[in-house]
């Protein structure tokens, strides 16, 4: 009897097991998700979307990929959707939560258990997204939530980026961002697409994909057509009791006098040393090879005294020119340029030649604005961090040729020949006394640069009898504080404060729009009316959820 109650037991586990399989639902991690949206002259919205999968080994494959949309006016025929180039088609079965939305079928490129795909997917045209701005009738309100996934199919976090591209003709001054959601930069960065959009870009590597993460802002009205801006009235479950408006008032104002300014301030100064322009549209592929070491530090974010210092020390070393004067800097330009200059170094000369002293600060500004714009004209179609990477990565070489050399003289030769690139080191005045705790063997040139150096009679060595040929050298310590003391002399004596500088040239190459006052515009008085999946307003182009059927 023991014996058939076992047997039975054992029937039924195995059972079960195999009606747990069967049923097994979707479970995949959303790695990474990146949408571009399109504001547009005509008021309409267009979406592109790159979703990298990553389906759990425990997890059904996938074969359908529900893609929420705001509302159910998008061109159906506008979609196009991709993986790895290969067209999939688009199917209006969509069973994603909230009823407006389309399948993507995966057909023959499902992703299997513990396999990754990304899949692009682009909407053409959604209209009735833009809703009034409660807190300027001149203005309209542009908010959005990207696709997210219900909790029960989606583990893991999601590195989401979310990139707005205003209407054509928007000037810099006129538009505001909203505030941004929890986990992400309070402001966005702010940069121009190809077309010349302003384009506000925000991201969280740390975010997660059953979230509704809504993001905002506003533009003034009279730059899409009035009968395509939505609006909403205020309903009555919606107005505060008098307790309830009293306590938010006191909270609002204990924010704008006191937490506002605050973190302005320091967002503010911050954004003052962001002079290149961030990442425009989708982040390119591949590595932007052949920069220079001074355009490298552009990229890199370096302060802007020590790449002008780095631009001194090119142009000494081609012989263009030689340092009369440390203190006050004075640099005589040779009669006749050697060839081979960077457009850079010509600019930089050109802002030292006699007679340009009273504006060298505006000569050296315009030059700083052009190396700025270059790099970032060069950066087009290329990743950004993986260039950094890349250049970060020759730096790091460079010090290794430094610290693996034999000899002091090798050594030596090799600092010489990856001066620039090894001063993309923040760390390169203390590595420079770490790694060289005996003389440095310092650059021929270096006479040309330090007008106070002289070189030595003989060096130590050898018998008490023999002195050796005189060879240029100077202690570590004190060739790290020569160049330190060289930084210091372009924040000091030439072009004032970094900072300041620094925030003039911001102002033109990553100009900053203007925030909205509250931080919130528009769309915060309705209940969902713009999404059936009760987005948190009404002015809301919310995609609603998608994922497991």
């Amino acid at each position: 009897m023991k014996r058939r109650i076992a047997l039975f037991l054992a029937l039924l586990l195995a059972f079960s097991l195999t009606i747990s399989v069967s049923a097994q639902d979707y479970y995949f991690s959303l790695d990474k998700e990146i949408v571009n949206v399109y504001w547009n002259s005509d008021g309409t919205m267009a979406l592109d979307y790159l979703l990298t999968f990553t389906t759990q080994p425990s997890g059904h494959t996938i074969e359908f990929v529900d893609v929420g949309m705001p509302n159910g006016n998008f061109d159906f025929n506008s979609i196009q959707s991709s993986i790895n180039g290969n067209p999939l088609s688009i199917s209006k079965d969509f069973q994603g939560t909230g009823g407006n939305g389309f399948a993507v079928e995966m057909g023959p490129y499902a992703i299997m258990p513990g396999q990754t795909g990304t899949i692009h997917v682009s909407v053409g045209r959604i209209s009735q997204v833009l809703y009034k701005d409660d807190q300027d009738e001149n203005y309209t309100s542009a908010v959005f939530t990207p696709l997210y996934f219900q909790s029960n199919v989606i583990t893991g976090n999601t590195d989401i980026t979310v990139i707005y591209h205003l209407p054509p003709l928007v000037n810099p001054e006129e538009p505001k961002w909203h505030s941004a959601p929890s986990g992400f930069p309070s402001e966005p960065e702010t940069a121009f697409d190809s077309q010349g959009r302003i384009t506000y870009t925000w991201r969280n590597p740390g975010a997660n994909g059953k979230t509704q993460y809504k993001f905002g802002a506003s533009f003034p009205k009279s730059y899409v057509p009035a009968d395509s801006i939505v609006t909403v009235s205020v309903p009555n479950t919606y107005r505060s009791s008098d307790t309830i408006f009293f306590i938010l008032c006191i909270g609002f104002f204990g924010l704008m006098f006191l937490g506002i300014p605050l973190l302005t301030i320091i967002a503010g100064n911050r954004r003052k040393l962001q002079y290149m322009t961030p990442r425009i549209s989708i982040e390119g592929h591949g590595i932007k090879r052949g920069l220079t070491a001074v355009e490298a530090a552009i990229l890199m974010g370096e302060s802007l005294d020590k790449a002008m210092t780095m631009i001194l020390f090119g142009v000494i070393k081609k012989e263009a020119a030689q340092v009369v004067s440390r203190d006050p800097l004075k640099v005589e330009i040779s009669p006749s340029l050697p060839d081979g200059l960077h457009e850079y170094e010509v600019n930089f000369l050109v802002a030292f030649k006699e007679g340009n002293t009273k504006n060298r600060k505006d000569l050296l500004q315009e030059m700083t604005v052009k190396l700025v714009r270059s790099v970032s004209e060069k950066m087009k179609g290329f990743s950004r961090l993986e260039t950094i990477n890349y250049y970060k990565n020759i730096m790091q070489k460079a010090w290794q040729q430094v610290e693996q050399a034999d000899t002091p003289d090798v050594q030596g030769q090799f600092f010489e020949q990856n001066l620039e690139w090894t001063m993309l080191d923040r760390d390169y005045d203390d590595r420079t006394r770490r790694v060289f705790r005996g003389p440095v063997f310092i650059p021929t040139w270096w006479g040309r640069y330090d007008p106070t150096y002289s070189r030595p009679a003989s060096v130590p060595g050898g018998s008490s009898s023999t002195s050796l040929p005189s060879v240029p050298r100077l202690p570590g310590s004190d060739f790290a504080a020569s160049v330190a003391v060289g930084v210091q002399t372009f924040s000091q004596k030439v072009i004032g404060n970094v900072t300041d500088f620094t925030s003039r040239v911001t102002n033109v190459t990553n100009p900053a729009p203007k925030r909205s006052s509250n931080g919130s515009r528009g769309g915060r008085s309705g209940g969902g009316r713009s999404c059936a999946c009760a987005c948190a307003c009404a002015g809301c182009a919310c995609a609603c959820a998608g994922g497991g059927r």
